[in-house]
């Protein structure tokens, strides 16, 4: 597939082929959403893994950092693979190749040990050390803000009244954890004896826990009757607070559509906007119970 190799820089070919003389592309992985380049070759009989990131690349940086400094967990377990080259300013990076097919659109998708396998797993990834941030929740709000103010298909009344909750909100000190950042079926791959593996690690970051159970909330958990349960028996406890976890889907629901808008992904943009409207619906109804405790206490 030599057309695969010429999305690369000549600095990245250059690299490449240093790194892996002879080098071969077995399958183009690439999502083709974004600008990273995603490929399965084969060296001197070995297979790896290949990513590439394009120019305003932002995330090889937080994967090279990620397989440094948080993955021995996993290794340990055979469950992540290994970085083998890497070269941050060139945005490029080779790990051994994992076995086995995505858990997503795979019958291991419904089943429950796999859910109890990815919360063993992402508990010891949080579990490695914790820092409390007095700064990430104004942070997150700025984020999601400049995600209101770009181009995106969210209307204006939802704009306004998204603009209201975030500027409502507390900004209390925040634990941070090291975090995957795409926790969900597609980022899992499954053997056939139904051992769960991790890959791309490009959104990994020191967050709150409970923001790694934010794509599985909106995705496998709505499909899959009893995953929520056997991931959270798998995890050890729930991460989620009821407060917090509102700012996190509403963060999470301004995100999706205006990301999914920009990269032209129609589906994903309409979750982000059925996400929106759910936020804003459970926004209401708590207005109106506070509302109807308010009047209670007054005629009493």
């Amino acid at each position: 597939m030599p057309d695969a190799l010429e999305r690369l820089s000549a600095r990245q070919r250059d690299l490449l082929g240093c790194w892996l003389p002879g080098v071969g592309v077995v399958e183009d992985m690439s999502w083709g959403l974004v600008e990273t380049t995603v490929l399965q070759v084969v060296a001197d009989g070995e297979r790896f893994v290949v990513k590439a990131g394009g120019a305003s690349d932002h995330h090889i940086a937080r994967e090279v950092h990620a397989h440094r400094e948080w993955t021995g967990p996993w290794l340990a377990q055979g469950r992540a693979a290994r970085l083998r080259y890497a070269d941050v300013d060139a945005k490029l990076l080779v790990t051994s190749y994992l076995p086995g097919r995505l858990v997503q659109d795979h019958p291991a998708a419904a089943g429950p040990d796999t859910y109890a396998q990815a919360g063993l797993l992402l508990a010891a990834l949080h579990g490695q050390s914790a820092v409390e941030d007095a700064g990430y929740e104004a942070r997150a709000n700025a984020k999601a803000e400049r995600w209101l103010a770009g181009d995106h298909r969210i209307t204006p009344d939802d704009v306004a009244q998204l603009r209201a909750l975030i500027r409502s909100w507390p900004t209390p000190p925040a634990v941070l954890v090291p975090t995957h950042g795409d926790w969900q079926g597609r980022n899992w791959l499954v053997d056939d004896d139904g051992t769960v593996r991790v890959i791309d690690l490009g959104r990994a970051e020191l967050r709150p826990a409970m923001t790694d159970l934010a794509r599985l909330a909106e995705r496998e958990f709505r499909r899959y009757p009893g995953a929520e349960e056997a991931f959270l028996a798998g995890y050890g406890l729930d991460p989620r607070t009821p407060e917090e976890w509102f700012r996190s889907r509403v963060r999470e629901a301004i995100g999706t559509a205006a990301w999914a808008h920009r990269v032209g992904d129609e589906p994903f943009e309409a979750q982000g906007h059925r996400m929106i409207a759910e936020v804003l619906a459970d926004a209401s109804r708590e207005r109106r119970m506070s509302g109807a405790v308010e009047g209670r206490d007054d005629d009493a």
